[in-house]
């Protein structure tokens, strides 16, 4: 990872974590980690840098939303099923919300509204 990019990602990380005031760093950490799976199909220490950048940038899109009460699925944005690096951001076939339905098939809500 260059400079550039560690500054981004922590630069990032600082601002999930100050849109989700209640959230504990390590909460956060282990809530990346299960984006990471969801999206990636590999645990948070197995992701490349920029796709953990790329899980940030897709959490604090879920968050700013969330924040501007916009009921409904996830934010949809061009490319959102690649990584910076190229590499699949959801596992093939498999959309966000039915990835957050097996996790937690009590919450109808989908995966914009899932909390750590």
């Amino acid at each position: 990872m260059t400079p550039d990019l560690q500054r981004e990602a922590l630069a990032t990380l600082a601002e999930v974590w100050a849109m989700s005031p209640d959230v504990r760093l390590g909460q956060l950490f282990a809530h990346l980690g299960f984006l990471g799976e969801a999206h990636l199909g590999r645990g948070l220490g197995d992701i490349e840098d920029d796709e953990l950048l790329a899980i940030l940038y897709r959490h604090r899109a879920e968050l700013a939303a969330r924040s501007q009460d916009t009921p409904g699925p996830a934010p949809q944005w061009p490319g959102a099923a690649t990584s910076v690096s190229g590499a699949p951001t959801q596992r093939e076939g498999i959309p966000d919300t039915e990835l957050y339905q097996r996790v937690n098939p009590a919450d109808d809500r989908g995966l914009a509204n899932a909390t750590p």
